[in-house]
């Protein structure tokens, strides 16, 4: 007899069932929590540029480029204004100085000039005339004392012949007083003579001293003019090499208005212009170095220019060990600049991918060689070769160091 079998409730269609359930549950779970879901990028390795981090000095330099300049140059301004009647000499000749360079006409400089001529000698007559006068005064009041003198002379005599007299009784007294108050009246005038005599003495020295104050001021206000006048006759005030001269004959020329320059040609610097970035760094003393006609030569930072144009500024660099023979005037050259001495430090190698991340991160391959991952970094120096880092990487590490410009926002490049 059939017995009827109790019926399985995991069968094998049930087992396959709830087996891959739990497997694509299993798999959902793992893609969630531990599956990479950083945002990819595929990019060929062949089309970028990577870079080994290493250690090793680091050698604190900016590369720069140099002009040679004259050391001194002198500005050309005309000091006083006027419109052009003779240019003697061109820009590019050798000049000595005290050479006339220009000739300039001004009517109203001449006139002033022959106007403050005319007062100095109108003063110097008056001054001459009031001399003759005073010294005629003089001669007139000495006169006059002298008859005073005299007549005092006379009339003492008769003065003490008749007091005499008049005590013997043998005159009036009538007779007496006159001929004392006689006396006395001469006496007292010759007291008020000498002290007219010394009063227009003292005026004559106060009016003297004043017209030759004013003869003097007039006669420097002559002087002054002529200088201004000589002015007009521009001159080369060193000798050198009148390299610019930007005038032509007839042209009106302001006074204070720059009209050339002389360089002087017995030394040279150079002149270098510097980001901005290094302004902070940059100080006279700095040492730098370029290569002319094979050789090394030396510079020093002699003056810096802190006014920023263009997002540079300017320094001189002189030669502290003479000037290289043969250098001239214009040439350029690059110039190897020392902003500080050299020290062991993590090193990076210059790219493209500065520009994009202003480095504060990069793209860092992983040990398998067959990708990168983004990673914050700080960097610190920089010269033409290297960057100076600071943190975020190790030795040893390799870097993409080109351009970032493709790879858009992604954390993960695969090559």
């Amino acid at each position: 007899m059939d017995r009827v079998l109790p019926k399985r409730f995991w069968t094998t269609q049930r087992i396959a069932i709830f087996g891959g359930g739990a497997l694509l549950v299993g798999l959902l779970a793992y893609t969630f929590f531990f599956a990479d879901r950083r945002s990819k990028l595929n990019v060929e390795k062949d089309k970028i540029t990577v870079s080994d981090v290493s250690t090793g000095p680091f050698e604190d330099f900016i590369a720069v480029t140099g002009v040679v300049q004259p050391l001194k140059t002198i500005r050309l301004d005309a000091i006083e204004g006027g419109y052009v009647t003779q240019k003697l000499v061109e820009g590019g000749n050798m000049v000595q100085k005290g050479e006339v360079l220009l000739k300039l006409e001004n009517q109203s400089l001449k006139l002033s000039f022959l106007q403050s001529e005319t007062e100095a000698n109108r003063l110097v007559n008056d001054l001459q005339n009031t001399r003759q006068r005073i010294q005629i005064e003089r001669f007139t009041l000495r006169k006059t004392l002298a008859d005073v003198d005299a007549q005092i002379a006379q009339t003492k005599d008769t003065y003490e012949r008749q007091e005499k007299l008049f005590k013997d009784k043998v005159v009036s007294e009538e007779d007496y007083l006159k001929a004392k108050r006689a006396y006395d009246r001469l006496m007292s005038q010759r007291t008020i003579e000498i002290e007219t005599q010394k009063y227009q003495e003292e005026n004559a020295k106060a009016q003297i001293k004043q017209l030759e104050g004013t003869l003097q001021r007039t006669q420097r206000n002559v002087a002054l003019w002529q200088q201004t006048l000589d002015n007009l006759v521009v001159k080369a005030p060193v000798s050198g090499q009148l390299s610019s001269i930007d005038v032509e004959v007839g042209s009106n020329i302001n006074r204070g208005q720059n009209i050339g320059q002389i360089d002087d040609l017995n030394g040279f610097k150079m002149r270098v212009g510097i980001d901005e970035h290094y302004i902070s760094r940059v100080f006279s003393g700095l040492k730098g170095s370029f290569e002319f006609n094979g050789k090394n030569h030396e510079l020093e930072i002699s003056r810096v220019y802190p006014e920023v144009k263009n997002g540079r500024f300017e320094v001189d660099m002189i030669f502290p060990k003479g000037t290289p023979e043969g250098i001239k005037r214009g040439q350029s050259s690059p110039i190897q600049l020392e902003l500080g001495k050299a020290a062991k430090a993590t090193l990076l190698p210059v790219g493209g991918f500065f520009s994009d991340t202003g480095g504060n991160w990069v793209y860092v391959v992983d040990k398998s060689g067959k990708r990168a991952v983004k990673r914050s970094i700080t960097l610190g120096r920089k010269n033409p070769e290297y960057y100076e880092v600071l943190s975020g990487l190790e030795p040893g590490e390799q870097v993409i160091t080109s351009s970032y410009e493709n790879f858009g926002d992604n954390e993960v490049l695969e090559f």
